[in-house]
């Protein structure tokens, strides 16, 4: 089966538009949070998403911009976009993410040959919890129900892996910073994994193409990618909303 792995999309139109457009076919859209937030297109997006999601885990800024918690752990950037997107949001939007299940999910195999894997937003083991570093991801690679989750929050695409004392860090290595590009890797058997597609609207790691993953659970590779989306257009939605311009400037900067 051919998963087409979302995460931290966070109201970008533009962006989530080339990523579709650059997918190709799939058996499965797997959302693994953040449809909302510092994005000016949070109404469109879900628009777009909701026909095509089979699962879709809860994020943070999806539980925090439809009233289920507070931002008093958000910076005040975070805190501003938050309480416009709260504001933006039709009735039918705030509903649909306050129904959004926390993770991690376990989607649906299609066989019983097909390995099991997570889904979630932060960490398996905490929806919130970053997993940044070798140190983050200790536990919930000892601890993990699969031996491959998918997660997301970070917006830092790539992962990690471990196989007893064997610790590695995934960083896809792209051959060219422009244009779109995708870099593959082979799933070994024996190994545990944690892989995040990165960010398709905001992300963090000084790449500003949109980022998504592929995971095939036949030939049990994940294929990342990165793409290039129409950024000038989502600048300008941004500052037709007044939204931070700290907000607008890292789109361009990739972190």
């Amino acid at each position: 089966m051919r998963s087409l792995v979302l995460s931290d999309i966070h109201g970008n139109l533009e962006a989530l538009t080339a990523v579709l457009a650059a997918a190709g076919s799939y058996d499965a859209l797997w959302n693994l949070g953040d449809l909302v937030g510092y994005g000016p297109s949070p109404n469109e997006v879900m628009d777009v998403m909701r026909p095509l999601a089979t699962v879709t885990v809860r994020g943070n800024h999806d539980r925090v911009c439809s009233g289920q918690g507070s931002t008093r752990h958000f910076n005040p950037t975070a805190r501003a976009a938050a309480k416009w997107t709260m504001e933006t949001l039709t009735e039918e939007h705030l509903a649909l993410l306050r129904e959004l299940p926390k993770g991690p999910l376990e989607p649906e195999r299609k066989s019983e040959d097909e390995t099991p894997v997570l889904l979630s937003h932060g960490s398996p083991l905490h929806e919130d919890h970053y997993v940044q570093n070798m140190r983050d991801a200790w536990a919930p690679l000892q601890q993990m129900s699969t031996t491959i989750s998918f997660v997301g929050h970070t917006h830092v695409q790539g992962g990690f892996a471990q196989r007893g004392h064997d610790w590695n860090e995934v960083r896809p290595r792209y051959e060219a910073r422009e244009g779109s590009v995708e870099w593959t890797l082979i799933l070994e058997p024996d190994m545990r994994y944690l892989i995040n597609p990165g960010s398709v609207g905001q992300p963090r790691d000084f790449d500003w193409r949109a980022a998504f993953a592929i995971y095939d659970s036949v030939t049990h590779q994940v294929t990342y990618h990165r793409v290039p989306y129409d950024m000038a257009t989502t600048q300008e939605r941004m500052k037709q909303a007044k939204l931070p311009r700290r907000l607008i400037l890292r789109l361009s900067e990739g972190r």
